[in-house]
C-alpha cells in the first residue's frame, strides 16, 4: 500500500517520518494546528466556548504569524476518549502535516495526546485540562488553563487564613472531583483547619439531600462542595436550600463550576454567598477583560468562561512563541520560546513556569452577590503568582 496506515508500526514510523521533516516542502507554508477536542457529546458546549475565542483571537490578531499562514484542523473526540484522542492526534500529524497541537479539554485525552507530542517531537499547548501531571507527559508541552491543585489548594489555605476552622467535603467520587477534595483539604490542613467530615457521592447523583444533612448534623464553619458542573449545581443548591442552609453561617465553598453563569441561573437567590475560587470569570474587573467580553459578545452573543480564556491565551502562546523562533515550528523551538513567555491576560498577569511548563497566574476567590437585578461571582480576594503545587509533590 502506498499511504500512510495509522496504527500499532505504521504510527511509529508515520510519526518518525514527521518528526525528522520528511514530508513535502509545501506542507511548510502554512503552519497547521490541530484542534483536538470533543466538538460532540456532552462537552460538546466546553469545546465550542474555547473554540469561539480560539477564533476571536485569530480574528483580532490575524491568520498569518511570521510570515506565515495559520491554519486550523478541528479532530473531534466525542468525549472522554483517551484512544480516539491518541489516534487523532497522530492523524493530524502524519496525514494532514500538523505542526502543533492545541484544544485538550479532558484530562485522559490530554495524557493520550502527550504520548505523541513526546513521540513526534510537536509542541503541545494544553487548553483545559488541569490534572498535574499531564505536562509531565512531553517535554514539548505547556499549559494556558489553570490546575485543580492550584486552585483548590489556594482555596483551602485562603479559608483557614479567613476565619474558618472546620470543613466538611463533599465530592464528585471521580479523579477530577478526589484531586480537588485531596487538595483542598491539604491546603486547609496545611494553613491549620480541621477537616471534620467527608463524603464522596457517583458522579451522576440527582439528589444531595442526604449529604448535605450529613454535613449539617456535625456543625461545620464551611461545606466544601466539588461537582462537575452541568445539572448538579443546581441539585446542590436545591438541597442546601431544603435542609435549612444559610450561607452567612455556614460558608459554601467549591471549585468555578458550582457557580458557573449557567449555575446560577438555575440556582437563583439560593446562590447568594457561595464562595468560589477561579482562574477566571466574565466579571473579573479589568479594562482589558472588559474588552474581551464585550468583543466575545459582539461575535457570539454570550459570556465567555474559563474554557474560553484557556483557548484564547492558548492561541497568544502559540502567535507569541511562533514570532520568537521566527515561524520556525520544531518542537524544541517552540517549547524553548515558550519557557518563561510572560503576558497581560484578560484573566489577568499569567506566565509560563520555565521548569514545569505549567501556568502561573492569579488566582481569585469569588462571592456570589446581587449586583441590580443580576447574580455574579464578585471578586473578594486574589492570590498572584500562584503555581501549581502538584509539581512540588511529585
Amino acid at each position: 500500500m502506498q499511504k500512510v496506515v495509522i496504527g500499532c508500526a505504521g504510527a511509529f514510523f508515520g510519526l518518525a517520518l514527521a518528526a525528522l521533516g520528511f514530508y513535502p516542502a509545501a506542507a511548510a507554508d502554512a503552519i497547521k494546528i490541530g484542534l483536538i477536542m470533543c466538538y460532540s457529546g456532552q462537552f460538546a458546549d466546553t469545546a465550542t466556548q474555547m473554540d469561539n475565542a480560539i477564533k476571536l483571537f485569530m480574528k483580532q490578531n490575524g491568520d498569518t504569524v511570521a510570515g506565515r499562514k495559520i491554519e486550523l484542523i478541528r479532530k473531534d473526540t466525542g468525549g472522554i476518549a483517551p484512544d480516539v484522542a491518541k489516534r487523532l492526534a497522530q492523524e493530524v500529524i502524519v496525514r494532514d502535516h500538523a505542526d502543533i497541537l492545541g484544544g485538550w479539554i479532558l484530562t485522559p485525552n490530554a495524557l493520550a495526546g502527550g504520548d505523541v507530542s513526546a513521540q513526534a517531537r510537536k509542541f503541545m499547548v494544553v487548553m483545559n485540562a488541569a490534572t498535574s501531571i499531564i505536562t509531565t507527559k512531553s517535554p514539548y508541552m505547556a499549559r494556558t488553563s489553570s490546575t485543580t491543585p492550584q486552585l483548590n489548594y489556594t482555596l483551602g489555605t485562603w479559608a483557614a487564613k479567613n476565619g474558618i476552622k472546620k470543613v466538611y467535603t463533599m465530592v464528585s467520587n471521580y479523579g477530577p472531583g478526589i484531586d480537588a477534595e485531596t487538595w483542598f483539604q491539604k491546603g486547609f490542613k496545611d494553613a491549620g483547619g480541621q477537616i471534620v467530615g467527608s463524603v464522596r457521592f457517583p458522579v451522576d447523583n440527582p439528589d444531595f439531600s442526604a449529604f448535605v444533612q450529613r454535613a449539617k448534623d456535625v456543625s461545620p464553619d464551611a461545606i466544601y462542595i466539588w461537582v462537575p458542573g452541568g445539572a448538579q449545581p443546581a441539585a446542590v443548591g436545591k438541597a442546601l436550600a431544603e435542609r435549612g442552609i444559610d450561607t452567612n453561617k455556614t460558608r459554601i465553598l467549591g471549585q468555578d463550576a458550582l457557580a458557573s453563569e449557567t449555575a446560577l441561573k438555575s440556582m437563583g437567590d439560593g446562590a447568594l454567598g457561595i464562595i468560589t475560587v477561579s482562574n477566571y470569570d466574565f466579571n473579573h474587573q479589568s479594562k482589558l477583560n472588559a474588552a474581551f467580553v464585550k468583543a466575545y459578545n459582539a461575535d457570539y452573543h454570550r459570556n465567555p468562561d474559563f474554557f474560553s480564556i484557556g483557548g484564547y491565551d492558548g492561541m497568544h502562546l502559540i502567535y507569541a512563541a511562533l514570532k520568537k523562533t521566527g515561524g520556525k515550528t520544531d518542537g524544541e523551538d517552540l517549547i524553548a520560546a515558550a519557557k518563561g513567555m510572560s503576558w497581560e491576560s484578560p484573566r489577568g498577569p499569567m506566565s509560563i513556569d520555565p521548569q514545569t511548563r505549567d501556568i502561573v497566574q492569579t488566582v481569585y476567590i469569588r462571592k456570589v452577590e446581587k449586583v441590580g437585578n443580576e447574580l455574579l461571582n464578585v471578586d473578594i480576594d486574589a492570590v498572584p503568582n500562584v503555581k501549581d503545587p502538584g509539581h512540588a509533590a511529585k
